[in-house]
């Protein structure tokens, strides 16, 4: 028997990620009181039924009786149960921002701000954290990212590490994105703006990037870059980081930083143990008009 404990900040997509898990198989079952948690699992060993996946959703709903879920799993520890823990993150201001477009309270916010909610919650919810075997950051998840993440562990077994790598290009003049981990800037390779028929074309067009890395600098800018990639990221997994946003920059954010994003994803999709994405913040904002 596979069982599932998908927990996590509120608001961070568990509603979501528990009907995902449906559909590739689990049994799910949404705020289990915590009391009940042991009585599910000895009734699932001895079901005579074909489910052998289930998953448990426990959050803070829980209330009063939350502060007894550590004591349920070490019990579930000493007797061989060990369930795997999925916990699902994002950053405060994103669970700001999604309180605020659903018009909801926090669940631990007592009529006060929601800020103060999820102070309260992270601190609950500490020590989940803490022992959970998978963290997902939805903090820039799509929902079709997310279903990604949760098949590559749950239905391709893959090696899982919790790093999810965003690779977003920008334009300087737009000013460097906030969220950013590591900025590079690719101002120093000749502008493809200023060539006749490129000014209008982007780095997701071949002709640009022909022009792009066709100077020895990018590559050698892309293989240094590489290097310090492959140093970090096993040194942030440590570290507990659960989200790494690599920004490349240059001036308008269509050509140069667009190309070199676009070779760093695919020189990083080869390690497809690491969730990725990438994004091209600025690419339209030069858009000529005729």
């Amino acid at each position: 028997m596979k069982l599932v404990i998908l927990t996590g900040m509120s608001g961070a997509g568990k509603s979501t990620a528990l009907k995902m898990m449906e559909d590739i198989g689990f049994y799910c079952v949404d705020n289990l009181p915590i009391p009940l948690v042991e009585k599910f699992v000895e009734l699932s060993e001895t079901s005579k039924e074909e489910l052998q996946k289930f998953a448990i959703g426990i959050d803070i709903r829980s209330g009063g009786s939350f502060s007894e879920f550590r004591e349920v799993l070490e019990r579930l520890d000493r007797s061989g149960q060990t369930p795997e823990i999925l916990f699902l993150d994002a950053e405060d201001a994103v669970l700001i921002k999604r309180y605020k477009e659903t018009r909801r309270s926090h669940p631990l916010s007592g009529g006060r701000r929601v800020e103060s909610g999820i102070v309260m919650e992270r601190e609950k919810l500490k020590f989940l954290r803490g022992r959970a075997d998978y963290i997902i950051d939805t903090s820039r998840l799509l929902t079709r990212d997310l279903k990604a993440e949760l098949e590559k562990i749950f239905v391709w077994q893959q090696e899982y590490k919790n790093l999810f790598i965003t690779i977003l290009s920008f334009g300087f003049k737009y000013g460097i994105p906030s969220d950013s981990d590591l900025v590079f800037d690719v101002r120093f390779l000749p502008n493809p703006y200023y060539v006749d028929g490129l000014r209008a074309k982007s780095g997701n067009d071949k002709e640009v990037q022909d022009y792009v890395l066709q100077f020895d600098e990018a590559h050698l800018f892309l293989n240094k870059l590489m290097d310090m990639v492959n140093f970090l990221i096993p040194n942030y997994i440590v570290e507990g980081k659960s989200q790494l946003v690599i920004s490349i920059g240059c001036t308008g954010g269509k050509h140069r930083s667009v190309t070199l994003a676009n070779e760093l994803f695919k020189r990083i999709s080869k390690k497809s143990e690491y969730g990725l994405q990438i994004e091209h913040r600025d690419i339209d904002k030069d858009a000529l008009r005729k």
